[in-house]
């Protein structure tokens, strides 16, 4: 398992070209951006996180754990690496689920019980762990599919909402996870068309593309979350550093209660100004 090269899956980019230590030298260094944002979200969203849930702190950290995790994978090709990364990867949606799933999706039990429906995904995310180190070289394909429950939960909330800034920021959402998941499969299925063009990077332009639409995912989970359970607090969709430019900045969740003032408002606020 440990050793480099075990792992039954080898993407498009050559091995080893740039570097003796790095088996995908593009593959790997494109997971920086795993490590990049997550720590502004973790500061950005500190609203949030007190008043509304504080499991989002555990999605920010597992993009990280997901970027070291594919990081370490295609700089060795190992099959630990690859179990480390596709589990990863499960984790992170288990718990987004556990946190956002919308209630009105969920039996009666569960409403009044939302632990236990936590609960409930943490046993199906062991299991699928444990089903996960059977076949190994299935696993992409597999979590490939929980994008798409995924993509409908977000079309579903989405429908439901009037705010256009919002709306705005869903369809660049589904629209970037279209051209990650088109980098995916040119990747896995036309590698030799891509090749003869000088060109087997794609994979790379994949990790970069979905964890733009993963985080994007998250923060318009968090506005409809917020919604919810504070809309008495008027949750708004912000930008930061300015928030006139949506295309150049971050979105994150902003509360607009006076209790709920923070620095990161009023930094915001500050940069506004300048």
């Amino acid at each position: 398992m440990l050793k480099p090269g075990s792992s039954p899956v080898d993407w498009c980019e050559s091995n080893y070209i740039y570097s003796p230590f790095i088996a995908e030298y593009a593959n790997t260094v494109s997971n920086i951006i795993f490590f990049a944002l997550p720590p502004v979200l973790i500061w950005l969203f500190q609203p949030y996180a007190n008043n509304c849930n504080r499991g989002i702190y555990v999605v920010w950290g597992m993009l990280i754990v997901v970027g070291a995790c594919s990081m370490y994978f295609h700089a060795t090709l190992s099959l630990l690496g690859q179990l480390l990364d596709e589990l990863a990867i499960l984790w992170v949606f288990s718990a987004a689920f556990a946190i956002w799933f919308p209630n009105r999706f969920l039996p009666l039990y569960f409403r009044r019980n939302r632990s236990h429906f936590s609960f409930l995904v943490l046993a199906v995310a062991v299991t699928s762990s444990l089903l996960a180190l059977i076949q190994p070289a299935f696993n992409a394909f597999a979590l490939m599919t929980l994008g798409v429950p995924t993509l409908v939960l977000l079309v579903s909330e989405l429908n439901r909402c009037d705010n256009t800034r919002v709306l705005r920021l869903g369809l660049r959402c589904g629209a970037v996870w279209i051209l990650a998941v088109a980098c995916w499969v040119n990747d896995k299925l036309f590698c030799e068309t891509w090749s003869n063009l000088n060109f087997p990077y794609l994979h790379a332009f994949w990790h970069i593309l979905i964890f733009i639409a993963s985080y994007t995912a998250c923060v318009l989970f968090a506005y409809f979350d917020a919604k919810h359970q504070v809309p008495e607090q008027d949750p708004v969709l912000k930008y930061w550093p300015n928030d006139r430019y949506e295309f150049l900045s971050v979105p994150y969740i902003g509360l607009s209660g006076r209790s709920l003032t923070t620095e990161v408002d009023n930094f915001v606020r500050k940069q506004h100004l300048i």
